[in-house]
């Protein structure tokens, strides 16, 4: 029984990665993870994804690059104002300007270079580097 899908995916993005593997298929295909497989795509994270299975969820087929060190989601999903952003890009990056955090904001899901300029703060979901 899945409890979080977000974290089944990056867990086994991050395993694959690890291990050399080029592509990954990862269920359940959900919204919220699907646009946060598009921020690490945006990001050259991932060469491409796609859902591949309709029925029961659906899969993701996620083609990955080699430029995963690490990722994992934050929990609990904490808020974060724009003034406080920096705070947790100390703790959950290993170095300034190095990978991106994953926040939910108003205006969608987004990175938080992308929500500095926006002015915005959210919600933390994940970090990348």
């Amino acid at each position: 029984m899945r409890h979080d899908p977000l974290n089944d995916i990056i867990n086994t993005i991050k395993n694959a990665s690890r291990i050399g593997k080029r592509e990954v298929m990862a269920e359940p295909a959900a919204r919220l993870v699907g646009r946060i497989l598009k921020v690490m795509q945006d990001y050259n994270y991932l060469k491409s994804f796609e859902i591949v299975e309709e029925s029961k969820g659906g899969r993701f087929k996620i083609v990955l690059s080699d430029t995963i060190n690490n990722c994992g989601i934050i929990k609990p999903r904490l808020p974060v104002k724009l003034a406080n952003l920096e705070k947790y890009e100390s703790r959950y990056l290993p170095a300034q300007d190095f990978g991106i955090l994953i926040i939910s904001t108003t205006k969608g899901v987004m990175s938080h270079v992308e929500a500095r300029k926006l002015g915005l703060g959210g919600r933390l979901l994940a970090y990348v580097y």
